[in-house]
């Protein structure tokens, strides 16, 4: 080794150390996991370094909606030296202080409303903190990114939007249709979310959200999570980290270093660990449309781990984003929204 390449190691080394012990002190929220608690997941759980998650709750209508609330009601009191229930900002901070996880309960479809506007107050008193106007498909509410027609908000979504900002229910508009997002953030009076998703101008899929969208959800205050899922992120097997940062970097470009975060979209533990070709992709050939372009695998392999967000860490200060704006990614930039959409 000549003594170029010793210092450049040395430097290295030093700067992985610093990095390391920013990640140990901040707050590191996942904006979208889907996770089986089991030992196994609270082992993986230690490795990931995790503060916060938003988690997706099954959303066929409200009756199932009330069943998964109280189940995880009773999750919470099963685990009460683990999970901490996130019903405002504060508890995202005493969870780190305690060395918990917070919670933050959601739900991908406002099918969870049915006809009925009043059933969002019962379910913010269950617990309920975030729910997507749309999935991919339409609504009562508005259309979803796979929807023909590509309508906006109806006079019901409308409603429905106007009560999630009085009761502080953050407005996910991640899976919407284009003019339904439009519609989204023009009319919420909180800042919007787009909680999982990634930039159309660096993949074109039908996932993806464009700049002017973007720059607008920015322009109201709300916050863009990166999705580590490799098949959304890039045409081919071989997406990669590479790929995952370029969607940071062109998020940060349009949308401001207060604006973007970090969302997995899958278990904490990784696709590889908890799922097959049978159980993953097979089922979501049938439930996508063809221009969801699912494959297998699915995954990154270097996000496909607990230790994902760390890595991410190293990979941003690798390119040169300093420690306020690596901590802001992590974690402090969804905590600041948190706070203006579920209160202190």
């Amino acid at each position: 080794m000549t003594r170029r390449e010793w210092l450049s190691a040395a430097l290295a080394a030093g700067q992985g150390a610093d990095i390391d012990a920013l990640y140990e002190k901040a707050i590191v929220v996942d904006a979208l996991s889907v996770t089986d608690w089991d030992e196994a997941a609270f082992a993986d759980l230690e490795r990931s370094g995790y503060t916060a998650i938003h988690t997706s709750l099954a959303n066929r209508n409200f009756a199932v909606a009330v069943r998964e609330l109280k189940r995880w009601r009773e999750l919470f009191a099963r685990h009460a030296d683990r999970f901490i229930e996130c019903r405002r900002a504060a508890d995202i901070e005493r969870a780190k202080r305690e060395g918990r996880l917070a919670v933050i309960l959601g739900f991908q479809n406002a099918t969870v409303i049915e006809d009925d506007v009043g059933n969002l107050d019962r379910l913010h008193a269950l617990g309920a903190r975030v729910i997507q106007l749309t999935y991919n498909e339409r609504n009562l509410l508005g259309d979803g990114c796979t929807e023909r027609t590509n309508a906006g908000l109806s006079d019901f979504g409308i409603a429905c939007l106007e009560r999630m900002n009085e009761l502080g229910i953050a407005v996910d508009l991640s899976h919407c249709g284009e003019a339904t997002t439009a519609d989204g953030i023009a009319f919420s009076k909180r800042p919007p979310a787009f909680t999982h998703t990634m930039c159309k101008a660096v993949y074109d899929h039908v996932r993806a959200k464009p700049d002017r969208l973007l720059r607008a959800l920015a322009d109201k205050g709300g916050v863009t999570g990166i999705l580590a899922l490799g098949y959304l992120l890039g045409p081919g097997p071989q997406t990669s980290l590479e790929d995952f940062l370029r969607h940071i970097d062109h998020a940060v470009k349009v949308c401001g270093i207060d604006h973007v975060g970090l969302a997995s979209d899958f278990s904490i533990r990784g696709i590889q660990a908890t799922a097959t070709r049978e159980s993953w992709y097979l089922p979501r050939l049938r439930v996508f449309k063809p221009s969801y372009r699912v494959r297998w695998p699915p995954w990154i392999a270097e996000l496909d781990r607990p230790e994902r967000f760390r890595t991410v860490a190293h990979a941003l200060a690798r390119r040169g984003y300093k420690a306020a704006e690596i901590e802001k990614i992590l974690g402090l930039n969804w905590l600041r929204y948190f706070r203006e959409v579920f209160g202190v």
